[in-house]
């Protein structure tokens, strides 16, 4: 499985717990806690996003879809 579909993974039942409620981590914070490229963070909130699990915010970041 990619690196990018394994973050989206984690982040996608960090959300089904309820752990990310709001703000989703920056690609930046996200590439330097999972040890990833910038790209695979990025993939990973674009996967996520395409699928309607997070919504982005120009100029603030992703948050959770309600």
């Amino acid at each position: 499985m990619p690196l990018w579909q394994q973050l989206a993974d984690i982040l996608r039942r960090q959300i089904e717990a309820a752990e990310l409620t709001s703000r989703v981590p920056s690609v930046l914070s996200l590439a330097q806690e999972y040890e990833v490229s910038h790209r695979t963070a990025a993939h990973a909130l674009e996967y996520l996003r395409d699928e309607g699990v997070i919504t982005p915010v120009r100029g603030l970041g992703y948050f959770v879809k309600k």
